[in-house]
């Protein structure tokens, strides 16, 4: 029990280093990102910064927000999220782009089911070890029990397609064209949305709650 906590630790940097790099493969997959990778994807086209950089300045006015209304869902985990995944997203895309080059199809549909699993193994052992929420996340878990506006399944299928749309709005005001949309908000956007639930739930089960009860 002495060490719970630094396994804890591990397992919540262990995690966001795995979603930020399925991150990288759904953008190479190009088939739409989750809804706040959406965001952002639209944001990354408009601003001309580097998109680690953009990740923490987007991420910060969202830590305002859960700083200023409900600093319970603060932990250790969301400044590992705040500060490392966008840069370890945008390393990730950046070397697979020399290795995948203009990838055909099936290699881009691989890449979305590859990123779809990896995502949710990484989300299972950040979840499990339970050490404090994402910005973005704490946006509806504060809406719907801080402020008690609704159910917090709806209330985050709101903010979800508030980013979707948004990173949409976005993308084509930095010149985008409306055929390129789906490579942001896609397939990929729907299945991360509606069907990653029991896919993080099966490696919760299997994996992440045996590893920290030290089971083998």
């Amino acid at each position: 029990m002495r060490n719970l906590p630094k396994k804890r630790i591990g397992m919540s940097l262990f995690g966001v280093i795995i979603c930020a790099i399925s991150v990288g493969i759904f953008k190479i997959a190009a088939l739409g990102v989750d809804p706040f990778q959406s965001f952002m994807a639209g944001l990354d086209a408009l601003v001309p910064i580097q998109f680690g950089i953009l990740y923490v300045i987007a991420n910060a006015v969202l830590f305002i927000f859960m700083f200023i209304f409900d600093r319970h869902y603060i932990g250790i985990a969301t400044f590992i999220n705040l500060f490392l995944l966008g840069f370890i997203t945008q390393f990730t895309y950046e070397s697979l782009q020399k290795v995948i080059v203009d990838p055909s199809m099936p290699v881009r549909i691989a890449c979305l089911v590859i990123g779809v699993v990896i995502i949710c193994f990484g989300s299972a052992f950040y979840m499990t070890a339970d050490l404090g929420v994402s910005t973005y996340d704490a946006v509806a878990l504060i809406i719907s029990n801080t402020w008690k506006k609704g159910k917090f399944k709806y209330v985050r299928i709101i903010t979800d397609l508030v980013c979707v749309i948004t990173g949409c709005a976005l993308f084509i005001a930095a010149g985008g064209s409306f055929l390129k949309i789906p490579t942001i908000a896609g397939v990929g956007t729907i299945i991360t949305a509606f069907f990653m639930g029991p896919l993080i739930e099966f490696f919760n089960e299997k994996v992440a709650r045996p590893f920290l009860k030290g089971k083998k």
